[in-house]
């Protein structure tokens, strides 16, 4: 009697649940607590019982519920009577959006800057290089102080200071594996059939390389993500009456002895997403590092 074959959604969902399994038990809690924060970032103003930036001087300073407050406020309410949770749930996604913004921002710039300098070589290669380690000699902080103090503070402004972190990064490592793919025989072989060089780069030698630049934008998204908290909690960064994780952790500075309760659940987010994406990130690295495929390999056998 013929089996009969199986559904293709049960084998895919068997080895979904295979490499869940798999998984390490701190991998998982990292996805988890990620996927709830990107939850909270999308609905936000679904979730949020109040408005971030609606005030209530007569229930200011009010005590989270398990401190002796009421449940109309959760997490309690900052010096102008706004709900904690609330601004709490806003301030995560703008932390998030301005981080991934940053983050492809440079992402990008570095690659592009990082595939011209392996193609043209010479004295464009020359070029970009030093003004590659001209941002790496230079602390990042100290720049965005100055700029921002230059030119005065605004949100785009801020968002493209943000993306310019960590680009030198990306163009360095693109910069060398481009020159070790252009060194292997496909990129040769392809070369030879007149391809254009546009065609081979995007069509060949980005997919080869893109899983090692995946890894380092998991490695450079929660720096982004301290750099905004860091800014903004200096008041350089988001401005009231928006808010982020870094401006809601400035806010909270003053009543720390009084009302620790508006500053500490940021910091908490922070210190938890951060950690988080650090310890998935390695994980990634890990991953997709080929000794260790040639080690488990080395081991079955």
């Amino acid at each position: 009697m013929a089996a009969t074959a199986e559904p293709r959604g049960a084998g895919i969902r068997a080895r979904i649940l295979g490499a869940w399994s798999r998984t390490p038990l701190a991998v998982a809690v990292c996805v988890v607590w990620l996927a709830l924060i990107v939850l909270v970032a999308i609905f936000a103003d679904v979730i949020a019982p109040y408005g971030f930036a609606e005030q209530s001087l007569l229930n200011r300073l009010k005590p989270p519920v398990f401190a002796g407050g009421s449940w109309d406020y959760v997490l309690g309410t900052d010096g102008l009577g706004r709900d904690v949770l609330s601004r709490l749930f806003y301030a995560v996604r703008t932390s998030l959006v301005i981080a991934l913004v940053g983050t492809l921002i440079g992402a990008v710039a570095g690659t592009i800057l990082g595939f011209v300098a392996a193609h043209f070589r010479g004295f464009v290669d020359d070029v970009i290089m030093i003004f590659v380690d001209f941002q790496a000699a230079v602390p990042f902080f100290i720049v965005a102080l100055a700029i921002l103090a230059f030119f005065g503070n605004t949100f785009e402004l801020f968002l493209a200071i943000v993306g310019l972190y960590g680009w030198e990064t990306y163009a360095r490592l693109t910069r060398g594996l481009v020159l070790s793919a252009n060194s292997k025989g496909y990129a040769g072989a392809i070369r030879t059939l007149g391809v254009h060089p546009a065609r081979i780069y995007v069509r060949h030698v980005l997919p080869n390389i893109l899983s090692i630049l995946v890894v380092q934008i998991t490695l450079n998204f929660p720096e982004i993500i301290l750099l905004e908290t860091s800014l903004s909690f200096l008041g350089l960064g988001v401005q009231p009456p928006a808010t982020s994780l870094g401006l809601t952790l400035g806010e909270g500075r003053n009543y720390l002895a009084t009302a620790w309760w508006i500053g500490i659940p940021a910091g908490c987010a922070i210190f938890f997403t951060t950690l988080s994406i650090s310890i998935l990130g390695d994980w990634v690295r890990d991953l997709l590092d080929p000794s260790n495929a040639r080690e488990d390999v080395a081991g079955v056998n």
